[in-house]
């Protein structure tokens, strides 16, 4: 196209004022505001520009285009103002899927946010004396009963704002010694040095915590001796760090969580356990073995047990330090705890996934919900799905597969729960593009795909999403 004819399409362009004051377009100011249809406006036009400089609009293209301005500037605006934070269906298997959010609130949390979030509360006042309070006392009493209920001895819980921050809180509080004189040294085994999710590595939130990294032990095999060995006057505590994210087999050695407690006392040193996915349950009645829980931790002697609020428990986005009295109240006191501690929010849902434990009203909670289905009940569900898309969308090949569940979120690494899926072969789309349009829908589907088919696992969908699965299913397959 010559330069000329190009000038010629340009000045053919409307201005931004020219269509802001057009009757068409004025609706949209009232419905997103003239600042932002002033932006989609020009971004149209912007658009445009482009192609007529690439060539790709004529004169007769530019014709048929002009009638469709408004609605060209209401998608753009309505896109601009779409929160781009989603409800997606999880389909893939993974129970605790820290892209997809981790996990699931329950409805009892969620209505508990809403009550707190929408007027004032007693966040830092205490009602039975009319003066200011502690924040952490609306969780710490709930973990108390829940211990006690254990016959564990008296225990108080920090919240703050998620595992890692708790980590850090508790080398940084601890690390010092009691006369406040430099760094500390915190021992740790070097088969224990992992890297968590977003690539935060435990050496580096120990460096960050001002404590020196005492390393002992190898990388497959660590004893009791080899803490004893490393002990000095310039200890001040011993880290034990769960690896929750990958195993170690085969040649390999660890001391019992005990004989490290009985370390800690002769020498007068903390024990301080990072559990990472603490559970609240003992996953064995969900077929899930050797992974640890907050109460055999405290029960075994620990100090104190960092854990996170929204991965087995299945709670809010939070770092929760239990133990010791004693040594949870200078965590309180050190000046990081302002800075990491959590809002009015998490509290909420905190409370009420707590109440649910206290009740033992565990289908409450959607993860554990998710973690008691069967293969049986799963299949069921998958069958009934795969009747319907029959009906409604015969060119999409479906069958039901056996499939493995994983609980994900850094927790019982290499253990999985049987489980049912469907398996999604569609004519004329290869299983990438299906798996494309499910994850574009007006309500976003995530499945995995594997060997050319597209697997969704119903073990993490809601039985209540099983409808929107069969509609969008039935809308972006070729009639």
């Amino acid at each position: 196209m010559k330069a000329a004819d190009q000038s010629a399409l340009f000045r053919l362009l409307p201005s931004v004022d020219e269509l802001l004051r057009t009757e068409a377009v004025e609706p949209l100011a009232a419905l997103y505001g003239r600042a932002a249809v002033a932006e989609a406006a020009r971004a149209v036009l912007d658009a445009l520009r482009a192609k007529i400089a690439a060539g790709r609009l004529d004169a007769d293209a530019l014709g048929r285009l002009r009638p469709t301005f408004y609605e060209l500037i209401e998608r753009q605006a309505g896109q601009s103002q779409q929160s781009s934070l989603r409800r997606v269906i999880n389909a893939t298997g993974v129970l605790i899927h820290t892209n997809l959010g981790r996990a699931p609130l329950s409805r009892a949390a969620v209505e508990r946010i809403a009550e707190v979030a929408t007027g004032y509360s007693n966040l830092e006042f205490d009602l039975t004396r009319g003066e200011r309070g502690r924040r952490d006392e609306h969780a710490q009493r709930l973990f108390a009963q829940l211990f006690a209920r254990e016959g564990l001895p008296e225990t108080a819980t920090l919240v703050v704002n998620n595992n890692a921050a708790a980590v850090l809180l508790a080398l940084s509080a601890l690390a010092q010694g009691p006369d406040a004189e430099g760094s500390g040294e915190v021992v740790v085994s070097r088969g224990e040095l992992v890297e968590i999710g977003g690539s935060f590595r435990i050496p580096e939130i120990m460096q960050r915590s001002g404590a020196i990294l005492r390393e002992v032990g190898t990388t497959n095999r660590t004893r009791v001796a080899d803490y004893e060995k490393a002990i000095n006057e310039r200890t001040r505590l011993l880290l034990r760090v769960h690896r929750s994210n990958f195993e170690i087999v085969g040649f390999t050695e660890q001391p019992a969580l005990a004989e490290l407690v009985d370390l800690g006392r002769r020498h007068n040193l903390p024990v301080v356990e990072d559990l990472g996915s603490g559970a609240l349950v003992e996953l064995e009645r969900f077929g899930i073995s050797g992974e640890p829980n907050v109460y055999g931790s405290l029960r075994a002697g620990v100090s104190l047990v960092t854990y996170s609020g929204d991965k087995l428990l299945g709670g809010p986005q939070a770092g929760l330090v239990s133990g010791d009295p004693a040594l949870v109240a200078r965590l309180r006191k050190h000046p990081l705890f302002r800075a990491l501690r959590v809002d009015k929010l998490c509290y909420a849902a905190l409370e009420a996934t707590l109440l649910a434990y206290l009740r033992q009203d565990f289908g409450s909670l959607p993860l554990l919900r998710m973690m008691a289905l069967t293969a049986a009940d799963i299949e069921c569900r998958c069958r009934a799905l795969a009747e319907k898309l029959a009906g409604s969308a015969p060119r999409l090949n479906v069958k039901i597969v056996a499939a493995q569940s994983v609980i994900g979120g850094g927790a019982a690494p290499g253990k999985s729960l049987p489980s049912a899926a469907l398996s999604l072969a569609c004519e004329g789309r290869s299983a990438s593009e299906l798996a494309e349009r499910l994850r574009t829908a007006p309500t976003p589907i995530i499945a995995r795909v594997e060997e050319e088919c597209v697997l969704l696992d119903l073990r993490t969908v809601e039985e209540s999403e099983d409808a929107c699965l069969a509609e969008t299913l039935t809308a972006i397959t070729p009639a």
